[in-house]
C-alpha cells in the first residue's frame, strides 16, 4: 500500500477501519487519547489481539463500565 504517511496503516482489528498507528510515537498515536485502566486494558486484551482504533477503545471502555 501506498502512502503518504511516516507511519504503518493497520485496520481496526473490531471495526476494520485503517487508522495511521504511531507506535514509535505512542504519545502522538490516536489509541493514547484514550485512558483505559488496568482492568479494561486487560478486558479489551482478552477480547482482541491487535491494534484498534480509539473510537473501538472508546466503544469498549463504555461496555466494560455497564459490567461493573
Amino acid at each position: 500500500m501506498l502512502t503518504s504517511t511516516k507511519h504503518e496503516i493497520l485496520h481496526c482489528d473490531r471495526c476494520s477501519k485503517p487508522f495511521e498507528c504511531k507506535a514509535n510515537s505512542f504519545t502522538k498515536c490516536q489509541c493514547s487519547t484514550v485512558q483505559l485502566s488496568i482492568n479494561e486494558v486487560q478486558y479489551v486484551s482478552e477480547l482482541y489481539d491487535g491494534c484498534l482504533c480509539a473510537a473501538c477503545l472508546l466503544e469498549l471502555q463504555k461496555e466494560y463500565q455497564k459490567w461493573l
